[in-house]
């Protein structure tokens, strides 16, 4: 064999060792994302996937520094890498920063001593917005594969990690919202179970009723209640807050007002205890409006509190009334500083509207509220219509009245006809 064969030969056999050795390169990069891929199929936390991220980099490519970074539940920067890396970098705040670069960047153009040691920066960008990222230091003397190509793969199970994090975030997320969902939807048929369902009308008293929550849960609340043969209880009040919180506080608000009413104090009594309960529940920290009314049918009286509510419509005799004697807000004052009732005889067919600011207060495109003017103008047209006809009619005036603009605000409306 001549010397050219054998250098021929020599040159062929390096070339066979590089590419072996180069084959042996990409399949443990191919294990590597094999293994990646099943921990992200089993769900494994992030903390898990980062401690592969971490093995990988250091025991088969060589790295001798990494810092992964991503973005937390409160969309801060959080480091999950630690290994050789300073303390000080750890808690490195690097969201602002680090959203500025989208492509594989050397350490040195950033100019930031905090990464001394590392040599380039690997973001990652999931729907044009800046994810986390990873900090890489010098790499091992393996020949078998160029720096390009080990920042090519770097970045790809950056990549893999990083958006399946975020992924999972999405879908806890999406989950979490559905849940929400399903409980607030809960909570919004069971607060509509709260409020009577079947209103009397019968040759005593015919009343109807609107409720409608701003959101599917809201903080106003009404109630209808027969209290001995002749004597009639009924009250609408508005809690402050909305959702859920002001759901509960007025489940408690029901719950003492019926048992309270069964052991038949004087009116105002009955406010002052009711007061007290709420504070107990609130602790001062919500309040409620509310007008409560107990109708006699043998007397024709009707004995009212008004506390901080907007006053009740009652026409009689084709003449306007406002039930404003009361009291302050409930839950304000443990001890409430004044409280005085109303009274007042009614005549047959005098009724009585009981509503909520949410009502009163509709604003339209000009910025006009619709008000108790307009409200009692209303009264005084059709108080001679079926009450179920009346609630139709003016909560579609409202709605005229509001035009395109949205209802901000819970809308309740509870209307008697003493007969």
């Amino acid at each position: 064999m001549s010397q050219q064969q054998f250098s021929e030969l020599d040159f062929f056999k390096k070339r066979l060792s590089q590419t072996e050795s180069l084959l042996g390169v990409k399949q443990r990069q191919i294990d590597s994302l094999l293994e990646i891929t099943r921990a992200v199929n089993n769900n494994m936390p992030i903390t898990a996937l980062a401690r592969i991220y971490e093995n990988i980099l250091h025991a088969q490519m060589g790295v001798e520094k990494v810092a992964l970074f991503i973005q937390d539940k409160e969309d801060q920067c959080m480091c999950l890498t630690s290994a050789e890396v300073p303390p000080a970098l750890l808690n490195y705040d690097c969201k602002e920063k680090f959203a500025l670069y989208t492509f594989i960047t050397p350490v040195a153009a950033i100019e930031d001593p905090m990464l001394e040691g590392f040599e380039y920066l690997i973001p990652v960008v999931h729907n044009k917005k800046s994810i986390g990222l990873a900090l890489v230091g010098s790499f091992g003397n393996e020949l078998s594969d160029t720096k390009e190509e080990k920042l090519k793969f770097i970045q790809t199970i950056t990549n893999i990690i990083i958006v399946a994090n975020e992924n999972k975030k999405l879908v806890k997320s999406q989950i979490d919202q559905l849940v929400m969902q399903k409980e607030l939807k809960l909570a919004a048929d069971m607060q509509n179970m709260l409020v009577p369902s079947n209103l009397p009308n019968n040759e005593v008293i015919e009343a109807s009723a609107f409720y409608k929550p701003h959101k599917n849960i809201g903080g106003d609340y009404y109630d209808f209640v027969q209290i001995s043969d002749y004597e009639y209880a009924f009250c609408i009040s508005d809690i402050s807050g909305k959702g859920i919180p002001a759901a509960i506080l007025m489940a408690n608000f029901q719950a003492n007002m019926r048992i309270l009413l069964t052991r038949r104090y004087p009116l105002t009594q009955f406010v002052d205890v009711l007061n007290g309960k709420v504070c107990e529940i609130t602790k001062g920290e919500k309040f409620i409006t509310c007008f409560i009314a107990v109708y006699n049918c043998k007397t024709r009286k009707l004995q009212y509190v008004n506390a901080g509510h907007n006053p009740s419509i009652l026409l009689d005799n084709e003449k306007i009334q406002l039930l404003e004697e009361g009291c302050t807000i409930l839950g304000m004052f443990e001890h409430l500083p004044f409280i005085s009732s109303g009274e007042v005889a009614v005549n047959p067919g005098a009724v009585i509207v009981n509503y909520t600011d949410g009502l009163s207060e509709a604003m339209n495109n000009e910025g006009e509220l619709f008000e108790i003017e307009r409200l009692i103008d209303f009264v005084n047209l059709n108080n001679t219509l079926g009450l179920t006809d009346f609630t139709t009619k003016l909560i579609d005036q409202v709605i005229a009245f509001k035009q395109d603009t949205d209802f901000d605000d819970d809308i309740t409306l509870l209307t008697l006809r003493l007969k």
